[in-house]
């Protein structure tokens, strides 16, 4: 088993003229902020160490460049992205020594606003620069999720489980239309055939059963652009929270789903709150969704493991 250890005093970054790589997405948040990336690297560029621009055309390309650069030795990786971006080079730094630092240019930079960074990119880019200065890291905890055939993957913000991951699983088989409108019919779509599942969890060993339409695993509080479905996370407290939405009929989830952006729907009667170090969740039928990202199919075993990332912050 990994095992990281904990601690509330700030790390050193790598050698102090260790080399930088940076991952970018030109494509995050529909390209308007393309032009955070030749500032990044301006401004790196003004701390004396070498640069390594990562080349990647699709997602499964970037995470095997970011796996190289950790594998060559870099000192600190950074990502020009959203989420997506953010969770394909968590694959590569999680339980490592390597620095980490997310520049938020995406449509949703929920681990990055969630662990203290701007969310202005220009801001976050200052942020970074001045601990790659410093030479400075501070320990934030990852999600690590094992599923039914051994397969492992890590996640920074929050794992669906339930009708938002089945609308993602719907949105991303659909040709037409493109953009977000084709996320909006899937939600028409499953709205329609919307019934409770039966789940098993397992928190901490203790078993329950429950019939829920949503099932949230944070490490963070946010998903999907700012939606704090799981309000009461602390990516530094070495523990998952797991938020359970039961047995909700079609008006009712709409009328309660707008509460998640500030977190209030966690006082509706039919959600609970969980809090473990370790989360089985089993289901038939669901492909979960990390960060945004396609992930893996139930059962799935989520692990919180603290300090698991470097954040340069």
């Amino acid at each position: 088993m990994l095992a990281v250890t904990a601690d509330d005093h700030p790390a050193a970054v790598g050698p102090p003229d260790g080399p930088v790589a940076v991952l970018a997405n030109p494509t995050a948040g529909r390209g308007r902020r393309r032009g955070a990336l030749p500032r990044l690297l301006d401004r790196l560029g003004a701390t004396g160490r070498p640069v390594r621009l990562l080349e990647a055309s699709t997602a499964e390309e970037a995470e095997a460049a970011c796996r190289a650069a950790v594998a060559d030795g870099v000192a600190a990786l950074l990502t020009v992205g959203g989420d997506g971006t953010v969770h394909r080079a968590l694959q590569a730094v999680a339980g490592t020594a390597v620095a980490f630092g997310p520049v938020p240019a995406g449509t949703g930079n929920d681990f990055a606003a969630d662990t203290g960074f701007p969310v202005d990119p220009d801001a976050a880019v200052e942020v970074i620069v001045a601990a790659l200065r410093a030479g400075r890291t501070r320990p934030v905890d990852l999600a690590r999720m094992t599923g039914a055939d051994g397969t492992v993957r890590w996640y920074g913000a929050v794992l669906a489980a339930g009708f938002d991951a089945v609308v993602n699983e719907r949105a991303n088989r659909m040709r037409w239309p493109r953009g977000p409108r084709r996320y909006d019919l899937a939600i028409v779509a499953e709205l329609a055939r919307l019934r409770p599942r039966r789940y098993t969890l397992r928190l901490d060993g203790v078993p329950q059963d429950v019939d829920a339409v949503l099932v949230a695993v944070g490490n963070c509080a946010s998903y999907g652009g700012g939606m704090r479905i799981c309000p009461d996370a602390d990516p530094t407290d070495g523990l998952l929270d797991v938020v359970v939405g039961g047995r909700f009929d079609r008006r009712t989830l709409m009328r309660v789903k707008p509460r998640i952006y500030q977190g209030s729907h966690v006082r509706h009667p039919l959600v609970r709150s969980y809090r473990a170090r370790t989360v089985e969740v089993a289901a038939e039928g669901i492909v979960t969704y990390a960060d945004g990202e396609r992930a893996l199919p139930l059962p799935v075993t989520v692990t919180a493991v603290p300090a698991a990332a470097r954040l340069l912050r």
